[in-house]
């Protein structure tokens, strides 16, 4: 009933052999594609940026993600970041050989650089913030400034308004 077994006659033994000659061409397709993608990737070299402390030691760790994603970037290539073997953690600068299994047989080998990202761009960026956090301040010291001579304003004509009340109901009882 769930037809896991066949008949051993010579049609079903055709059909297997068309079946696995069918396996055994796209495995040879597979392999020279692979073989075509273990050419390119073979020797080729990635940096990537990372922030790090005073003794080189980076703030988190480069991962197999990471360097798929340069690769993809970087170079157009495609790699499964599962193919991708680390001997250690990239938890340093430097620079690093990375194997790529991507067959049994096919195994290139890249270079990752591990470089600090530049200073100067922290800094500017602290810099700008900076300049928007003091123009930010500035505007809302103006908007306080503007709210507060509304709110005097509003007093000196609610005093004159009062005042006008006062004389008028004067000058009413004087001319009584």
């Amino acid at each position: 009933p769930k037809k896991l077994a066949v008949l051993a006659n010579p049609t079903t033994a055709n059909m297997i052999e068309v079946q696995r000659q069918i396996e055994a061409y796209r495995q040879k397709q597979t392999e020279a594609t692979l073989a075509g993608l273990g050419r390119e990737l073979e020797g080729k070299e990635i940096t990537l940026k990372a922030q790090a402390g005073a003794k080189g030691r980076l703030h988190g760790s480069i991962t197999t993600a990471d360097i798929a994603d340069e690769l993809q970037n970087s170079a157009g290539l495609a790699v499964d970041k599962r193919k991708i073997e680390l001997a250690e953690p990239i938890n340093k600068l430097g620079s690093y050989d990375i194997s790529i299994r991507l067959s049994k047989d096919i195994m290139p080998t890249i270079k990752v650089t591990v470089e600090e990202e530049e200073k100067a761009k922290e800094a500017e960026r602290e810099g700008e913030k900076v300049t928007t956090d003091k123009k930010a301040a500035v505007v809302k010291k103006e908007e306080k400034k503007k709210k507060r001579k509304k709110r005097e304003e509003e007093k000196k004509e609610e005093k004159l308004a009062t005042e006008e009340k006062v004389t008028v109901e004067e000058e009413e009882k004087e001319a009584e």
